[in-house]
């Protein structure tokens, strides 16, 4: 089970909190120890923001807007650390645990903000980053770490990015990737970035942290019915379709090891969850009965 962390959610905007931003540390230690408690693994996703961070924000939490620069290492290693620390006091200790989401464009902007094809800046950005994971390796030894980045669909930046990675020694385990169909082009794309790695960074097991694909568009915020349709149809068929030829594609390629599905219990059924409808979830919007993707799914295992 993959979980977000916020730094502190109640800073963020009341849109990111409409869409779901709510899960502070608190939420965090209960919800992990239930995953834990129920037998699952736990992966910890640190966002080390007050909201969503992905490759167009990497916003600084509020808390951090006045830390020296020189000073952020200490913090993150300070703030992973107590964080770390109180999950194991409640039995939720991670198996897995992701230093950012998606970083292809660094994290902290603008102080950490980096180019995966630009050298500029990449000695302090891993400082960044081994300062989270010295915390991880301290008070979670047996735990991987996962550095996550969002260019499946460019071979290029990808490449670079680990590169680099590696030249400037930072510390972890797992390469973590997102693949959507509709925004990193077809799962040939995905192949050849998967092949590559296994060539460039034999070294380093592949996740899929994030993937999903939409069953429809009703009551959605898109401008047309055919929007996101290049590959697959925006039918409950077409979403089954792409997890199938998903997982099919996943088990050629030796160096994966696992798949996770983006917000997969997303939907609107007698819930006020979130404010708008996704339709990229796992349960059906109107009933909130599962879809068939979601038992295509059991098939990569």
């Amino acid at each position: 089970m993959r979980v977000r962390l916020f730094f502190d959610p109640a800073k963020a905007p009341k849109e990111n909190k409409d869409e779901g931003v709510c899960q502070d540390l608190a939420y965090v230690k209960n919800l992990g120890a239930e995953i834990k408690k129920a037998g699952f693994e736990f992966m910890l996703d640190f966002h080390y923001s007050d909201t969503w961070a992905d490759p167009g924000k990497q916003f600084i939490p509020d808390a951090w807007l006045k830390v020296a620069k020189e000073n952020l290492p200490d913090s993150v290693y300070a703030y992973t650390r107590r964080c770390l620390q109180e999950l194991k006091r409640v039995g939720a200790v991670p198996d897995l645990i992701q230093v950012g989401n998606e970083i292809s464009y660094g994290m902290l902007w603008p102080l950490a903000k980096i180019d995966p094809l630009d050298d500029a800046n990449w000695d302090f950005f891993v400082k960044i980053l081994n300062g989270g994971a010295r915390a991880c390796r301290e008070e979670c030894p047996n735990a991987k770490i996962i550095i996550h980045t969002e260019r499946a669909g460019e071979w290029d930046k990808t490449k670079d990015f680990y590169q680099r990675l590696k030249e400037h020694e930072g510390d972890y385990d797992v390469i973590g990737l997102s693949y959507y169909p509709m925004w990193h082009k077809n799962l040939n794309v995905l192949s050849a970035t998967l092949d590559s790695l296994n060539r460039f960074f034999p070294d380093k097991e592949v996740l899929i942290v994030e993937t999903a694909a939409y069953y429809s568009h009703d009551n959605d915020r898109w401008a047309t019915p055919d929007q996101y349709a290049e590959f697959y149809p925006i039918s409950v068929e077409g979403q089954l379709t792409f997890t199938r030829h998903l997982v099919a594609e996943l088990k050629r390629h030796d160096n994966v090891t696992g798949l996770f599905w983006w917000f997969p219990e997303e939907n609107a059924c007698g819930n006020n969850l979130i404010k708008s409808w996704i339709n990229r979830g796992l349960f059906d919007n109107h009933n909130g009965k599962a879809l068939p993707a979601l038992y295509e799914l059991k098939n990569y295992k």
